[in-house]
Parts: C-alpha cells; sequence; structure tokens
C-alpha cells in the first residue's frame, strides 16, 4: 500500500469517527440522518481504495451496490421524516 492510500485511509476514518459521534449526539433526526446518509458514502470510498490497493475488482460491485442501496435508504428517511417538526 501506498503512502497516499494510507492517508486517504486516515482521513476517511477519522471522517467516519466524527460522523458516529454526529450519530451519537443528534441533536435531531435529520442531524442522524445526513451522518448516516455520509458514513454510507465513506464506506464507499473506503472499498474504492481498497480496489486500488488491492487491484481486486468485487470492491467495486460493493461499492456500486453499498452506493444504491444507501441512495434508496435516504430516500426511504427523508420520506418518513417528511412533515415533523424538530426543535432543535
Amino acid at each position: 500500500m501506498s503512502c497516499l492510500e494510507l492517508i486517504a485511509f486516515a482521513v476517511l476514518l477519522l471522517s467516519a469517527v466524527l460522523c458516529l459521534y454526529r450519530i451519537g449526539r443528534g441533536p435531531t433526526a435529520p442531524d442522524r440522518a445526513v451522518s448516516i446518509d455520509i458514513l454510507g458514502t465513506l464506506i464507499v470510498g473506503f472499498c474504492c481504495i481498497m480496489a486500488l490497493a488491492t487491484g481486486r475488482d468485487y470492491y467495486m460491485n460493493i461499492a456500486i451496490a453499498w452506493a444504491l442501496i444507501s441512495f434508496v435508504a435516504t430516500l426511504a428517511l427523508a420520506k418518513y421524516l417528511e412533515g415533523r417538526s424538530y426543535d432543535a
């Protein structure tokens, strides 16, 4: 693994920790929903870097499937949260 790949992993890991913090602390459901969506995007990034580092193409298949599922789940959650009022 090259130095750039390690740096990318470190940045993604730090971002994932910050997303997990926001999921835990809230303060509202939309904040948590956005954080979960970003965490899904970070997982796609992890898969893409793994595909580059190892040369295996199935990581890209996992990334594409994860992105599609994450998109549909975000739409479903947005529809569920639509019309609700949230006080910070």
